[in-house]
């Protein structure tokens, strides 16, 4: 099998990549495994999801150039459960293999595929959460009184009035205030309607 190792060190923690390289060299010969190439983000923070190495491993993936990919560590590789399991989704879409050396996971084997599913019931509780505290957000705010959505903008029906009597477009109007062209028509009609009245507010 082709493999891709890849391997990442930070700015701060004054270690060598090398170390890394040299326990996936031998875990690879090991195994009878061919490396096809080495990807090593040097000096690059875990916390982002686009490094230089990372992203070429990834459009090399879509090439199909290595059969499996082959890290030290997870949080070498991945910046979070999510992240990680979008990258396992794209390298099972291709066919491509995914072995973490110190965790022991190999989505090859049976025992992988479960932790794969594990991690992917754990991204899912957590989206769920996240989804709930929103709403929850979004229900006591409401319960407050707080306006939700855009700040609403004024349709002034005199200068709507003006412009179409200058031939301009509900569009040309909707663009020059600011506002729909649904919102400028209502105010003109209003306007016309009850003169009197003030001009409406919208969205």
């Amino acid at each position: 099998m082709k493999t891709a190792i890849y391997a990442r060190v930070s700015t701060h923690n004054g270690q060598d990549p090398e170390m890394q390289l040299r326990e996936l060299r031998d875990y690879c010969q090991r195994r009878g495994w061919q490396v096809a190439d080495e990807y090593i983000d040097a000096g690059i923070s875990g916390a982002k999801d686009s490094r230089p190495e990372l992203n070429r491993l990834v459009a090399d993936a879509h090439k199909r150039l290595f059969d499996v990919v082959v890290v030290w560590r997870l949080d070498r590789f991945a910046r979070s459960v999510s992240h990680l399991l979008r990258a396992l989704e794209t390298f099972g879409s291709l066919g491509i293999e995914f072995v973490s050396l110190s965790e022991q996971v190999d989505t090859s084997t049976p025992a992988g595929k479960m932790v794969f599913t594990v991690l992917g019931a754990v991204a899912e509780l957590e989206r769920s959460l996240i989804a709930e505290r929103v709403r929850a957000g979004l229900r006591n705010a409401r319960a407050r009184g707080k306006r939700l959505g855009r700040p609403r903008k004024a349709a002034p029906a005199k200068a709507i009035a003006q412009l179409r009597s200058q031939g301009a477009t509900w569009r040309a109007i909707a663009a020059k205030l600011g506002v729909c062209p649904a919102t400028a028509y209502k105010a003109s009609k209003r306007c016309l309607e009850n003169p009197a009245a003030q001009p409406p507010v919208a969205r």
